[in-house]
């Protein structure tokens, strides 16, 4: 394992962060408190509890979830695919470094950044709601594997697009509505029968629940079922991953 290639990578991929510090770190931020603000604080105060907890604290899972996965995959999206579009990236594919070191410290900066700010917001929710983590290894186990799985899905998502438009295409029409609609905002015994199963098929639910169970105890699914789903995606752009660099899959043409 060449570890100083991996850390060259990984330095470079972080140090663009601190150079578009309002832009991957203080604007996101930005947006998830005005969800706060007005969910939590102008709405939340005239609905009542959710499963026990206020519904100021009640979104903040949800919220956290939907900066992991939508950062996660614009980060590492982006992080490929610059280089394939100026042309750099057959240099890569030529040094002296694996596949696996490229996805390592590719999809390993993208989910720092992620997590970090996932943290960032969760300390930044602690203004505005009272929050207790009830499982906290839970908490950052779940942080940590759904930064690593969008991250993941992200990078595939930036060898796939051949233009600017296609990078925001999937978190856009895609991930973004599935977080709105898998429970971020309202538990899912608050929806009718029918569509409680409906939910059940939106793969965001089972992340969002199982997040939220480690805050506060509640769940609209199985952890266990939570920890399953998350799992077996993790493992699905693991699969395609290593399909696209042994088959050279949009890098070498």
């Amino acid at each position: 394992m060449n570890f100083h290639a991996i850390a060259t990578i990984y330095k470079t991929e972080m140090a663009r962060t601190w150079r578009t510090l309002f832009q991957s770190v203080v604007s996101p931020v930005i947006s998830t408190s005005l969800y706060f603000v007005v969910f939590g604080s102008a709405i939340g105060s005239r609905i009542d509890e959710v499963g026990g907890v206020s519904y100021g604290a009640f979104i903040v899972p949800g919220l956290i979830m939907l900066t992991l996965m939508t950062q996660g995959i614009s980060n590492a999206s982006f992080a490929i695919y610059f280089p394939k579009f100026i042309g750099t990236i057959y240099e890569l594919l030529s040094a002296p470094i694996s596949y696996v070191e490229i996805v390592i410290s590719y999809v390993g900066a993208a989910a720092t950044k992620s997590a970090m700010l996932g943290l960032i917001i969760l300390a930044t929710a602690s203004l505005f709601v009272d929050l207790e983590i009830a499982h906290p290894f839970m908490m950052l186990l779940f942080l940590v594997l759904t930064s690593v799985t969008f991250s993941l899905f992200g990078f595939i998502i930036g060898i796939w697009a051949d233009n600017f438009e296609k990078l925001q295409l999937v978190p856009l029409l895609i991930v973004t509505p599935l977080t709105f609609l898998g429970g971020t905002f309202y538990a899912i015994d608050m929806l009718p029968p029918l569509w409680q199963k409906i939910t059940l098929f939106n793969p965001v639910v089972y992340l969002v629940s199982g997040f939220r169970w480690s805050f506060y105890g509640v769940a609209d699914v199985s952890v266990g079922l939570s920890l399953v789903m998350i799992t077996v995606f993790l493992a699905a752009c693991m699969a395609l991953v290593a399909w696209i660099f042994r088959t050279g899959y949009r890098l070498k043409s």
